[in-house]
């Protein structure tokens, strides 16, 4: 009989749960706190979870690396003696395998004894900024209501002294998407190497009052991004970015495009053919199909009664996966960009089409307009690819001779 298929998965364990110490306005994972009213008071992961999830994932992960990821919430509010103890037991549990642990955070919590801790154990940070104060602020604010900017920074300037390796994360919405190039510059300012992109897309009933007045054809937040708008905003980045910082800087949106030109994996769920295997953990055990996806109809189970790889490899998730191109709308089948994004999230499949079938990515236009002002370069890069070179001498290209591409 023929052995069953492992398939890998990855896992965004949310130890704190729903509960932060900021109270960003924009925040999706809020509203998950009514699935679990018990933890208003007990949100805390316990520790025969954490030990459990450690054993599985560790088993679970068919290669020698094993990558933790820590979200939240805010996962800080764990305190240092819970991720001393989650390096503790995955280092008794590698079984010869490489652990490496990151830690996505909004950085108020950060002082010097965290980055050192950081660095001791070589833990990738994650940190949440929006842009320049007025930009970040306009959301990200504290549980009083005042910007979190000043403490971001503060967090991150500790991190940096202590020579911490981190990232960026930028949540792309009404407030910014209008900024690309001093969002941009004022990252790069603050000594980012790696940036992630992420489109703020929150659907809602029409009546709600959080609805966005300009966007009358769908029900949207007020914070969430004009499609097109996204796409520009990439667009503008790109163009300052190829020109500019190409080898030097690392733009998850761009590199992940770049894969998809070359027939490989994007290495992002999103823009993946497939999904299904970008697993949610709560802090109690649950298992759900999706940080997107935190919901009673997509929970998994629970790791104390059943394992990470059963649950993974269950009819279940791999339904879920496969729907995502399965349940590709005509429009997306018929566009030739269609393997840079595969129709994009589930989540954001709420537009309609003619027959007014709820199957479109809100973003699709946002996306369109993005992969075809990039599409030049992206084959240019391919070309230089194929012939032996670094995609990163378009740079040089371009800078000799303006009118190249």
């Amino acid at each position: 009989m023929k052995k069953a298929t492992n398939i890998a998965c990855h896992v965004m364990a949310k130890p704190t749960g729903s509960i932060c110490n900021l109270d960003c306005h924009y925040c999706f994972y809020l509203e998950k706190e009514a699935l679990y009213p018990e933890r208003v008071s007990a949100w805390k992961m316990p520790e025969d979870v954490l030990r459990e999830y450690i054993r599985q994932y560790i088993e679970n992960q068919p290669s020698n690396y094993v990558d933790f990821l820590w979200q939240g919430g805010e996962p800080l509010m764990m305190g240092i003696e819970f991720f001393a103890k989650a390096v503790e037991i995955s280092t008794e549990l590698a079984k010869g395998k490489i652990i490496r642990h990151s830690i996505q955070t909004n950085g108020v919590l950060i002082n010097d004894n965290w980055a050192n801790f950081f660095k001791k154990n070589n833990i990738l940070i994650g940190i949440s900024i929006d842009g320049p104060q007025k930009l970040h602020d306009t959301y990200r604010v504290t549980r009083s209501g005042k910007g979190s900017y000043q403490k971001v920074l503060a967090g991150l300037e500790t991190i940096k002294k202590h020579h911490v390796e981190f990232n960026i994360l930028t949540v792309v919405g009404s407030h910014n998407v209008d900024h690309p190039i001093e969002v941009y510059q004022h990252l790069k300012a603050l000594g980012a190497k790696h940036i992630q992109f992420i489109p703020l897309v929150e659907e809602v009933y029409p009546n709600n009052k959080e609805a966005n007045p300009h966007i009358t054809n769908l029900h949207v937040t007020k914070w969430t991004t004009p499609a097109l708008a996204y796409g520009k905003f990439l667009t503008k980045i790109f163009n300052k970015w190829i020109r500019e910082d190409i080898g030097d800087i690392f733009v998850q949106t761009f590199d992940s495009t770049f894969a998809s030109w070359n027939g490989l994996p994007s290495g992002v769920c999103v823009t993946s053919r497939t999904c299904g295997h970008a697993l949610a953990l709560e802090a109690n055990g649950d298992l759900y199909q999706c940080d997107h996806y935190v919901e009673k109809a997509h929970k998994l189970g629970n790791i104390k009664e059943e394992t990470i790889s059963k649950l993974n490899n269950s009819a279940q998730a791999i339904s879920f996966g496969k729907n995502k191109y399965d349940h590709l709308s005509q429009h997306c089948k018929q566009c030739q960009y269609q393997f840079a994004c595969f129709g994009g999230c589930p989540k954001h499949r709420f537009a309609t089409d003619d027959n007014g079938i709820k199957n479109i990515n809100y973003l699709c236009d946002g996306y369109f307009y993005f992969f075809d002002q990039t599409a030049p370069y992206m084959k240019a890069m391919k070309d230089l690819l194929l012939a032996g070179y670094s995609p990163s001498c378009i740079k040089t290209i371009l800078s000799s001779n303006s009118q190249a591409l």
